[in-house]
């Protein structure tokens, strides 16, 4: 039980570590920096990042479920 608890908490750390990456980018692409923003907004911005790159693994996973039944999703 503690090795399920131990590897879900690694991917949420890798998951987190990599949604704060993106969101950093994305704040540099706006042209500001992480001190105009509100602790908040911060957090904010970090979630929705969180869901396109869990978003981004379901899409990969169903891609991958097709391949392996192949099946083609054009055609």
């Amino acid at each position: 039980m503690d090795m399920i608890k131990s590897g879900l908490q690694k991917y949420r750390g890798r998951l987190r570590e990599k949604a704060i990456a993106r969101a950093k980018t994305r704040i540099l692409l706006a042209g500001r920096t992480a001190a105009d923003f509100s602790a908040d907004d911060l957090e904010i911005v970090v979630q929705e990042e969180e869901g396109k790159i869990k978003g981004e693994i379901k899409e990969k996973g169903v891609l991958a479920l097709l391949a392996l039944l192949g099946l083609s999703w054009f055609g």
